[in-house]
């Protein structure tokens, strides 16, 4: 069987900041490395995880790869759209092709306009149906669509609790017919009782359309449910990347292991039984990252090459790539 080409091809990606000084006159003192060289793809219809700590560069990597940010340096493919050097037609057809649900489901909705006026208006940006009447008939429908009834259609995005205006901004997000969507953290601001029900919607969203995801997240053990790749990112680099399965059981990264070994067990004998590494000090500026692999202040296997020489990024089996002179 041939395998799919990818949707979404991602090249050396980099996304940096300028730190200024002064308030007249200003001075550019350095640069924020947010997004510093991430490589990986995905194929049509599949999600890919990207997981990290706070502040590694999770979000704007995501939304550098939709162009909401100008890369710095690098390459983006998205449904063979190069996103950095598309002219207009291009980029319009990019943003009916590419969308984004945003983490925080209140402060991504107008709270000036309906939930009809929000979820229609990619419809009539894009010029999707003829008549107001058309898009009116087709917003009820992805109000059904994701749980919601079509008679809140007029109603304020105030008016909802925020599991409700996640599925308002997951349905405004389908209203283009998309092919690739950035979940940014989707369920993190949500109750544990909402996360399922979210997650089960985008999941059977994939199932009836083909979806292809990038899903950011914190939550480990969800991730592992919910994508078919594994992406672990550390101060704004690529650490590890590999099917779940595998990155799960064999974590080759010791920055991996560590954000492994730290989700909890409801198994008091096996919690008690498994290695957990600790890792020591803080999590190194972005302005000044460290010198070589950019873990090596707080990785227990560094060694002086690690501090010397960047890591390069290596395929050590089949489909599982790391960044680690010690593997």
């Amino acid at each position: 069987m041939k395998s799919q080409p990818p949707i979404v091809i991602v090249d050396n990606l980099k996304k940096h900041f300028p730190v200024t000084q002064g308030i007249v006159f200003q001075k550019t003192v350095g640069q924020v490395r947010a997004v510093d060289g991430l490589s990986f793809s995905i194929v049509q219809g599949r999600t890919l995880g990207l997981v990290g700590e706070s502040g590694c560069g999770k979000t704007t990597a995501g939304r550098t790869l939709l162009g909401l940010y100008p890369a710095t340096a690098g390459r983006v493919l998205i449904d063979g759209i190069d996103v950095q050097h598309a002219t207009r037609n291009k980029l319009m057809l990019l943003r009916r092709t590419a969308q984004m649900i945003f983490q925080d489901p209140f402060a991504s909705l107008n709270p000036r306009w309906t939930v009809g006026s929000i979820v229609g208006e990619p419809l009539r940006i894009h010029r999707l149906l003829a008549t107001r009447q058309e898009r009116v008939d087709r917003v009820k429908e992805l109000l059904g669509l994701v749980g919601l009834s079509p008679q809140q259609i007029n109603r304020f995005p105030h008016e909802f609790s925020g599991g409700q205006r996640q599925r308002i901004g997951v349905a405004r997000a389908l209203a283009s017919s998309p092919k690739f969507i950035v979940c940014d953290e989707p369920i993190s601001a949500l109750d544990v009782s909402i996360q399922a029900q979210v997650v089960n919607l985008l999941e059977d969203l994939q199932d009836r359309f083909g979806l292809t995801y990038l899903f950011i997240a914190h939550d480990l053990s969800m991730v592992r449910h919910v994508c078919d790749q594994v992406a672990v990112m550390y101060l704004g680099a690529m650490a590890e990347l590999a099917d779940r399965n595998e990155l799960y059981e064999h974590p080759l990264h010791p920055y991996t292991q560590a954000l492994l070994s730290s989700v909890p067990v409801p198994d008091p004998k096996k919690d008690r039984a498994r290695h957990r590494t600790v890792l020591g000090g803080d999590v190194p500026s972005p302005i000044n990252p460290p010198s070589g692999c950019r873990f090596h202040p707080r990785c227990p296997l560094a060694g002086e090459i690690c501090s010397q020489e960047i890591p390069a990024w290596r395929e050590i089996s089949t489909g599982h790539w790391v960044a680690c002179h010690k593997v």
